[in-house]
């Protein structure tokens, strides 16, 4: 008998009809011998407009009652199911967050998990009930709900498989797993049978959408094998696994595993500052200060006692970044400010780049041999990330794809 932790998100529990077929597969899972234990989201639109009703009210809610409101999402989702699966012939119980209980630290809106107790769950399985457990919600140590914030369920569920040392966590969504890349973009994409902890954080962290990067780094802390699944079809999925498990499994290591890109992406340059030690904090301090996010950044050699300073943050944020770097570059003397929200981040991610040389040239060789200018260059031991114009991403996805033969 194996203890399963499966969390459905919201499209797969959008509907009653849905419900129902998400209570199928749980009971189907039950009748196979395993206990589970069943995370859900609320159903999908519904945070949306929980969230509209609230800023009708008021335009900038307060974070603690926006936690009582948007958790009654969940509620709704977690007694719905814990009904369907008492109507089909098994013994269900839901319960909240706060009811397990799921501790959590007071930070309202982006809480995170401090501990679980299981007993409560342990008895119920015993019993032969499934337990039914909101996600992305817990309780404060002052008693009042609290959210996770994104991608809060699947945090839940890989935190609940940890607590209650389960097999398995299985993540249900609306793919069937992890692709080489996004199918829309390159049609031949693979899904991938496992993939490591690490490699799935890059991926995750460079706009790979399938799990969210808190829920990788949780399973990866606590080596909860974790499993992506599709909610809609059959399938075997990708399973997230350490890099130890990994080379037990495969003879060799391929050397890349999947390609990720970002299209929210923008370039800021600030030319002639004077190249002296310090420089680069003063350039970026205001800018964390503002708490933007940046991602790469050159320095370039200086020439004439002065260098230039280029940096990535999200679009969202360039207008904000820029109007930040034009006062410190007035401030340093700094010949000019430069910005472009036309470009496109893409990143090659492998544990094989560990042990095989040469990615990095047939990389840039296939970039060259169809034209794509490189404008920008990033690497860590498992990662190469290059900007390029956002106009020529979609063919470089695809060159890149077949020439490293993702496809095979």
């Amino acid at each position: 008998m194996a203890l399963i932790v499966q969390k459905y998100g919201g499209t797969s529990v959008g509907s009653i009809e849905r419900i129902q077929k998400v209570a199928e597969k749980v009971r189907r899972a039950v009748a196979s011998g395993d206990q589970v234990v069943v995370t859900v989201s609320a159903m999908s639109g519904e945070t949306n407009r929980l969230t509209a009703m609230a800023q009708e009210i008021q335009s900038s809610p307060n974070r603690r009652e926006m936690d009582v409101l948007l958790t009654t999402g969940e509620q709704v989702t977690i007694a719905l199911l814990a009904m369907a699966l008492e109507s089909q012939g098994q013994p269900a119980v839901s319960y909240t967050g706060w009811q397990v209980p799921i501790h959590t630290n007071d930070v309202h809106a982006k809480a995170r998990i401090e501990s679980i107790e299981a007993d409560k769950i342990h008895w119920q399985l015993g019993q032969g009930k499934v337990v039914v457990i909101a996600g992305f919600q817990g309780v404060t140590d002052q008693g009042d709900i609290s959210t996770l914030g994104r991608g809060g369920s699947d945090t839940t569920a890989v935190a609940l498989a940890a607590a209650l040392n389960a097999d398995e966590c299985q993540i249900y969504t609306d793919v069937d797993g992890v692709y080489t890349t996004d199918p829309r973009v390159v049609p031949e994409a693979r899904r991938l049978e496992t993939v490591t902890y690490d490699e799935m954080l890059e991926l995750a962290s460079l706009g790979a959408k399938v799990l969210q990067i808190r829920s990788v780094e949780f399973a990866s802390k606590y080596h909860v094998p974790l499993r992506v699944l599709s909610s809609m079809q059959e399938g075997g999925g990708t399973l997230l696994i350490s890099e130890e498990e990994f080379e037990e499994r495969a003879m060799e290591k391929p050397l890349i595993s999947g390609i990720a890109f970002s299209r929210d992406e923008a370039k800021l340059m600030v030319l002639g500052v004077p190249d002296e030690p310090g420089i680069a904090y003063q350039l970026l301090g205001p800018v964390s200060d503002a708490n933007i996010e940046i991602d790469m950044i050159i320095q370039n050699q200086s020439v004439d006692g002065t260098t230039d300073f280029t940096f990535t943050v999200t679009r969202n944020d360039l207008a904000q970044a820029k109007a930040l770097m034009e006062a410190t570059a007035k401030r340093l003397n700094a010949r000019q400010v430069l910005s472009d929200d036309s470009i496109a981040k893409l990143s090659m991610v492998g544990i094989g780049m560990k042990s095989h040389s040469g990615i990095a040239s047939t990389m840039f060789k296939t970039l060259a041999d169809h034209g794509i200018n490189i404008q920008m260059i990033g690497t860590t031991e498992i990662k190469i990330s290059v900007v390029i114009d956002e106009g020529r991403l979609d063919e470089a996805v695809r060159a890149l794809h077949s020439a490293f033969e993702l496809d095979q």
